[in-house]
Formats: structure tokens, C-alpha cells, sequence
């Protein structure tokens, strides 16, 4: 037994333990939720993470963002996570320093889950589509800028959003398109405080990067 593991392995056994390192999952955004989601995967036993992220850290990523640090403003997002992840876990990290695009569709090959933790509501919806047509367990994490309140974070599927201007642009994409099928996601149902540029805490998107890597092992573990 790996003892950085033991505590997991009581809760999910040496079956689950195996499930989880023959797994890997892909991360699409590597800021204030891919940031949580990816902590949470490698601690959890994830034997394999692609990050795809081409942003660096900011001093304005100091107060949400896991990577940034001091010492990290200026160097890129998904290289300091995967030096971070190094420090503690045997997981593989692979890096994509690249902003995702239609164009980059081969970072899809061989995942078993797709975290979607972008902004951009044509490049989301790109994901869903893509994840959809092809039979990949995907979520999507919505709007988490200008809230307080992470108790009113959920998991469900984009037609039941509500209070969240970026679910409703994706839900409007999504029809527009014609696009099938139960797409998973997390979002908050806190109506957003009206502010421009977007303000942010903490709590609300580390809660949904942690409870898209508690769905992302939750699916892995029921198959």
C-alpha cells in the first residue's frame, strides 16, 4: 500500500485504489477551479492528469488560485501545477500550454474524463459537443465569479441552471446549435452581484473544482 494513499484506500479499497490509477483525466482550464479540481484528483490517486492551459499566473491569481504563489507570478499555469503535484504524488502530469480550440482535439486521445473549467461559451460548448458525439464522461463548471456563498454550488445538467449568465449562454449556444444529449455540469445558483470586470473570492470556484474532482472520482468508481 503507497501510505500517502492509505486513508483513501479505506474509504474506496484496493479495487478502487486501482481504478483510479489506470484513470486519466484530461482538465481544460487550470485557473480558480481547474486549479482545486487538479489538487483534488492527483491527492485522490488519479494515475494520470492532462492539463491544457496557455495563461501564466498573475498577481491577481494570488487570492483564488492553488498555483499562485509569490514565487510562481510570471511562470506558466500548468507547468507550476504539474512542479506542485510533483512535490507530493507519483501521478503523471502532462502539460498542453496551448488555449483549447477545435484545432486541438487530439488532447481527447485516450482520457477516460474531461473537465471543462474555461470561460469561453463557444470553446465550452465546443467541449460538450466534441464529448458528447464521442461517448466521454465530461463535466462542466458554469459561473463562480462575483459570489460569496459556496453552499449554493450544485451538480446537475445545463437545462436545469438557473442564475447563472453563463449557463444561460451556453444553454442558448447548445440549442442553437442543435446539440443532443444530458450535459453534465456544476454551477451556482447565488445570483451574481453585477460587477465589471468580474470580482471574485476564494470560496466559490475552489468549491466547484473540488466538487467536479468529487464527480470526476465518484463516475470512475461506479463503472
Amino acid at each position: 500500500m503507497d501510505k500517502r494513499l492509505e486513508k483513501v484506500e479505506l474509504l474506496i479499497k484496493k479495487e478502487g485504489i486501482e481504478t483510479l490509477k489506470n484513470s486519466t483525466v484530461l482538465i481544460i482550464g487550470v485557473g480558480g477551479v481547474g486549479s482545486y479540481c487538479a489538487e483534488s484528483l492527483a491527492r485522490s490517486g488519479i494515475g494520470k492528469l492532462v492539463l491544457v492551459d496557455k495563461d501564466i499566473v498573475d498577481i491577481t491569481n494570488l487570492n483564488r488560485q492553488i498555483h499562485a504563489l509569490d514565487n510562481t507570478i510570471g511562470k506558466s499555469k500548468v507547468e507550476v501545477m504539474k512542479e506542485r503535484i510533483n512535490l507530493y504524488s507519483d501521478c503523471e502530469v502532462i502539460i498542453h500550454k496551448i488555449f483549447y480550440d477545435k484545432d486541438s482535439n487530439y488532447i481527447f486521445d485516450n482520457v477516460d474524463f474531461v473537465v471543462d473549467a474555461i470561460d469561453t461559451v463557444s470553446s465550452k460548448v465546443d467541449i460538450m459537443e466534441y464529448c458528447l458525439e464521442n461517448k466521454i464522461d465530461f463535466i462542466s463548471s458554469m459561473g463562480m465569479a462575483n459570489r460569496f456563498d459556496s453552499s449554493k454550488i450544485k451538480y446537475t445538467t445545463l437545462d436545469k441552471t438557473y442564475n447563472d449568465p453563463l449557463s444561460k449562454a451556453c444553454r442558448n449556444l447548445v440549442r442553437k446549435r442543435n446539440i443532443k444529449g444530458k450535459i453534465p455540469v456544476v454551477f451556482s445558483s447565488e445570483i451574481p452581484l453585477k460587477q465589471t470586470p468580474p470580482a471574485s473570492l476564494m470560496f466559490t470556484p475552489a468549491s466547484a473544482g473540488l466538487l467536479c474532482g468529487s464527480v470526476v472520482v465518484r463516475k470512475l468508481l461506479e463503472r
